[in-house]
């Protein structure tokens, strides 16, 4: 094996990948990298056994072959290169690394005792432009439930043509939910998976590294009975899907509410983060009172230990007084995901799910569940 490239796009493709690879006590090998030299390209490779990725390198290629090496060790010493110009060789189970005046050589594992990765070559195709997927992800992901105690919870739910022409993307973990749609570009089939958390997330990142600098506008997505193959400019996501069925989270988000608050984001961003630091640890309570006649949405917190805080932001408020007990970090993650300058908060009572939108955006929604007194 031996080939040569540019050192930003080693360095780049090996940040592609690199979120996949870890420790693993039963297979080491999972924290090495696979890179890959065939006749006509030069791929990077990532495994944790549930998702893989796999990034093309532009190279000059003079021999094939395979090789894996630590991820991080090959990755650090990458980026702390000056010169261009980087000439990788395989010798004697020794991965060789020149570039200007600098050079080192990387013990490895042969490429045969590396997971095979697995090759999707049927499923139902389905588009849609990548910055959308992006936010959507980002705006979803914050309410994937963080155990596995119900496996279905630790994913997130994709409905494609639920609504026609739509991918519905909604995550709960019982105490939040999140729910986004974005235009489907291509792809008239309906179909209900769950992907991953991890996965999710992995796509996020990817998107993130790669929108900036590319020239393609859409991701591809290819979907069978349990995995999923995502591409988007010269990167390739293979994943498992969560097996099982999606609760009906739209069960729970209510039909109406009594009482509609219209605020400046930011500004109620400031008093709840000014609020959280007098809230009892572990509970996270905040007050949100709703004054239909002063105009007002009220913030106040309480906790022995710290004290107590008390403000108010203007608002244009709708209805009947009313009020709320929330979790903070609940509504800030809602609050970050909105998106817009100008947002409301739907309430029923103290005791139901309450809505946050962002104004004059009806794609997303974020129900929080309120705290029982």
């Amino acid at each position: 094996m031996k080939f040569s490239c540019l050192r930003e796009n080693l360095s780049k493709s090996l940040s592609l990948v690199i979120g996949v690879a870890g420790k693993n006590v039963n297979l080491p090998i999972l924290s090495n990298i696979l890179i890959k030299v065939e006749e006509q390209k030069t791929s990077i490779i990532s495994t944790n056994l549930e998702l893989a990725v796999i990034a093309n390198l532009r190279s000059k290629i003079e021999k094939t072959g395979s090789f894996t090496v630590p991820a991080r060790t090959l990755t650090d010493f990458v980026n702390l290169l000056q010169d261009e110009k980087v000439e990788i060789e395989l010798e004697d189970n020794e991965l060789s690394i020149t570039c200007g005046k600098s050079s080192t050589k990387i013990k490895g594992m042969p490429s045969e005792d590396y997971p095979v990765i697995p090759e999707m070559e049927t499923g139902d195709g389905f588009s849609f432009n990548a910055e959308n997927l992006r936010k959507g992800l980002n705006q979803v992901t914050p309410a994937v439930a963080r155990n596995d105690i119900r496996p279905e919870l630790s994913g997130m739910y994709f409905g494609f043509n639920k609504t026609p022409g739509k991918l519905i993307m909604a995550a709960t973990d019982s105490y939040r939910l999140a729910e986004k749609k974005i235009v489907l570009n291509q792809g008239d089939k309906m179909k209900e998976i769950i992907i991953p958390g991890r996965t999710a997330q992995e796509i996020s990142r990817i998107l993130s590294l790669t929108i900036e600098n590319s020239e393609e506008k859409d991701v591809r997505i290819l979907v069978s009975d349990n995995q999923i193959n995502i591409n988007y400019s010269g990167v390739q996501l293979i994943s498992r899907l969560v097996d099982g069925k999606y609760p009906d989270y739209t069960q729970i988000i209510p039909e109406s509410f009594k009482t509609i608050s219209e605020f400046n984001t930011s500004q109620l961003v400031k008093e709840i983060k000014a609020a959280s630091l007098f809230t009892t640890t572990g509970v996270n309570a905040i007050s949100i009172d709703l004054n239909v006649e002063q105009g007002t949405t009220g913030v106040s917190s309480t906790s022995t230990q710290t004290g107590e805080y008390i403000s108010e932001i203007n608002s244009e408020i709708t209805g009947e007084e009313n009020s709320i007990l929330l979790n903070h970090r609940y509504v800030l993650d809602g609050l970050h995901n909105l998106l817009t300058e100008t947002a409301t908060l739907e309430v029923i009572n103290a005791d139901s799910p309450c809505a946050l939108r962002p104004k004059g955006d009806d794609s997303y929604l974020y129900i929080i569940m309120p705290i029982r007194q």
